[in-house]
């Protein structure tokens, strides 16, 4: 979706009411995230909203990226954000393998998430990975994707395939597009 730089397009500020309604609609995504609302989206602030190539909407507080939308979409949150508030979102993780490609802006697949690197959600997991979930996630849910052997979040986007899915084919594309380090959403200046 970013593998091109981008500029970005035109600012404007978000309505009041625009503005409770996407607070609203993160804390019901993102039901984690729900008690730093206030630190990230502040009432008294004001949030911009800037308009990027494909239809994309991206809200920032004054020059820190927090969500963009593809259209009607989830909103997703930008990494930076994910990098500050690492647990309050649902995760999987790659294995080593599959970093080069995702980082190069290739479809994620599923075999970089089943193999023995990789970590789903488990109803039985081990202490260190119940970061990951007991629950499984389905189709459309929006996720970040961790990296084996790395401390941050490499990219975030929408599952097409839901984790009990990718447990049992093993196989095919688990995302398609996403906004991951060092693409265009990554490294577009706001000030």
């Amino acid at each position: 979706m970013f593998k091109k730089d981008i500029t970005a397009g035109q600012k404007s500020k978000v309505k009041s009411s625009v503005q409770r309604g996407i607070r609203t609609k993160v804390t019901e995504t993102y039901p984690l995230l729900a008690p730093h609302i206030d630190e990230i989206m502040p009432k008294k602030e004001q949030l911009d909203l800037i308009k990027l190539p494909d239809r994309v909407s991206l809200y920032a507080l004054h020059s820190t990226p927090l969500f963009f939308q593809h259209m009607d979409d989830a909103l997703l949150p930008h990494l930076t954000l994910v990098h500050r508030y690492p647990s309050c979102f649902p995760r999987i993780r790659i294995d080593r393998g599959a970093i080069r490609f995702v980082l190069s802006g290739a479809a994620l697949m599923a075999p970089g998430l089943t193999s023995t690197g990789g970590r789903l959600p488990n109803p039985n997991a081990k202490a260190e990975d119940e970061k990951y979930g007991k629950e499984e996630l389905e189709t459309g849910a929006p996720v970040v994707i961790e990296a084996e052997g790395k401390e941050h979040a490499c990219l975030v986007g929408v599952l097409k395939m839901g984790t009990g899915e990718m447990k049992e084919k093993k196989k095919g594309v688990v995302m398609d597009a996403g906004h991951y380090l060092g693409d265009g959403l990554w490294k577009m200046h706001l000030d």
